[in-house]
């Protein structure tokens, strides 16, 4: 292993060495379970092996497998990085905290985004320095993803991907008071398929007393597949590929190939006669869950969880914008949105007709996108954690409008993630395609978002009035933050 100057951290598996930049520290791949090879990508985490001397922690490492994505006109490189960096130890850490140390930090845990397929530590959006600058050890992490992380191979434990995150979590609990951090007080967060896990996570009990609070960005507490949808996916996934849907088989097909056919199995149709399709065909891929968390968190699993979640104003433009199908929409579009997602789409369609008096069918299909993957979910995980007042829990909306693609693109999916990271001012997020738009971002608007994140973090009040089921506070984020209670209250009564 190279030896470079810079800040030396023992853990249980062994020393590592990262950089100090200015007031920060950083600790770039830091194995916290060890490489998924062969059958064992199927298989739960398993320990790393400890190592002899100085592990070189200064340099990104490779990550999940997976293909390069765009998304029309957006550039989204920022968000899922620029591919698949090669290498089986990818089930690692990325560490960024104060260079002054010091004794019990909060600390903050993020899972990526990206459909469940795409997405690592390496995007530029996850880079923690500001977090590290404000006190805070902020920990990043790799996971699973596509077939080996979540597909359900019989004969293999599902949601493989999620157990990654609850033994990076553990690895936390165990190390991060060497890098300054408390592990009493430790906050998972989110955003999209990263969020819809940390909503699994806090139904999974072996995940429990593991953090404090949690933080659930663009998720849903309703995304998961049942047991019948994953099973039409496996037959599907064995199917492209030519072999029995078993785990040796899936074990001995190469990454290459499974990342292939993962992309072969996108536009799926999972409506069965009683549930809508949770991804809407987006991806082959979610949690598989016998109860949807939501109905986990319900019956009083994370009780002692503080929770904030919400959703962004127009998170369905990301779909429909940069493709070119936004402008284009049709009543029918509006139609098969509902058809896909809701078991009554007629009523579904008249309702938000009804609440959005002379919305467009792109506003209209947008706005029932946005609702069937993250609007509904999110607001379901919302009341049913308020049914347990023991722990505090805050809703938001993120309204402010990126003028990307011609204005067009909004307060769209994953545009808080630069405010909540602090990196708004990134000349990589700034052009007519880039997710922040030709314009200056408000920098005063990501100082607040990020201050706020971290208060939360401390101490489980993010600063505004707590989520009950009879007012349902909300803070809508923009230049002005304001107080709304239940926000859309007429379109969420059409998904309970």
């Amino acid at each position: 292993m190279n030896q470079h100057p810079g800040p030396v951290v023992t853990t249980a598996q062994g020393a590592v060495r990262g950089l100090r930049q200015g007031d920060t520290r950083t600790f770039l791949n830091i194995p916290y379970a060890a490489p998924p090879r062969g059958t064992g990508r199927f298989a739960p985490p398993q320990p790393h092996e400890p190592w002899d001397g100085v592990r070189d922690a200064t340099v990104p490492g490779p990550n999940a497998p997976q293909s390069a994505r765009r998304l029309g006109d957006i550039d989204m490189t920022p968000y899922f990085g620029t591919g698949w960096s090669r290498g089986e130890d990818y089930l690692t850490v990325n560490v960024f905290a104060p260079a002054a140390g010091g004794d019990a930090l909060p600390v903050m845990v993020f899972v990526h985004g990206g459909g469940f397929v795409a997405g690592s530590t390496r995007a530029a959006l996850y880079d923690g320095t500001a977090f590290a600058r404000d006190g805070v050890v902020l920990v990043t992490l790799n996971y699973r993803l596509g077939m080996a992380g979540f597909l359900d191979v019989p004969g293999a434990p599902a949601n493989r991907g999620l157990l990654d995150v609850v033994a990076a979590l553990r690895w936390v609990r165990e190390n991060i008071s060497a890098f300054g951090g408390d592990p009493r007080n430790v906050t998972l967060f989110g955003q999209s398929a990263g969020a819809t896990i940390v909503g699994g996570v806090l139904a999974t009990p072996e995940a429990a007393g593991l953090f404090r609070r949690a933080i659930v960005q663009s998720g849903s507490g309703l995304g998961a597949f049942t047991p019948e949808q994953a099973a039409r996916v496996t037959r599907a996934a064995a199917g492209v590929l030519g072999i029995e849907p078993r785990v040796d088989a899936f074990g001995g097909i190469p990454d290459e190939r499974l990342v292939e056919a993962a992309a072969e199995l996108t536009g799926i149709d999972l409506r069965t006669g009683t549930h809508g399709d949770p991804l809407i065909g987006l991806s082959p891929f979610s949690l598989v869950l016998d109860t949807q968390p939501a109905a986990s968190v319900a019956a009083g699993r994370a009780a002692d969880v503080d929770l904030l979640v919400g959703t962004n104003a127009e998170e369905g433009n990301l779909y429909l914008v940069p493709v070119g199908t936004y402008a284009s929409s049709t009543a029918a579009d509006v139609e098969e949105a509902a058809a896909r997602s809701h078991p009554d789409p007629a009523r579904l369609v008249e309702t938000y007709r009804a609440a959005r008096p002379g919305a467009s069918f792109a506003e209209l299909r947008s706005a029932i996108m946005a609702d069937a993957l993250f609007g509904a979910g999110s607001r379901a995980l919302a009341d049913a954690h308020a049914a347990h007042p023991r722990s505090g829990t805050y809703a938001y909306e993120f309204a402010w409008r990126s003028h990307a693609l011609d204005g067009e693109l909004g307060a769209t999916h994953a545009v808080e993630l630069p405010f909540v990271f602090d990196l708004a001012d990134r000349p990589e997020l700034h052009g007519p395609g880039a997710l922040l738009g030709p314009d200056e971002a408000p920098a005063d608007l990501a100082g607040r978002v990020h201050e706020t994140w971290i208060r939360f973090a401390r101490t489980g009040d993010p600063g505004w009035d707590p989520y009950d089921t009879d007012r349902r506070a909300t803070m809508r984020i923009d230049a002005e933050w304001t107080r709304v209670d239940d926000p859309r209250g007429r379109e969420r009564r059409a998904w309970s």
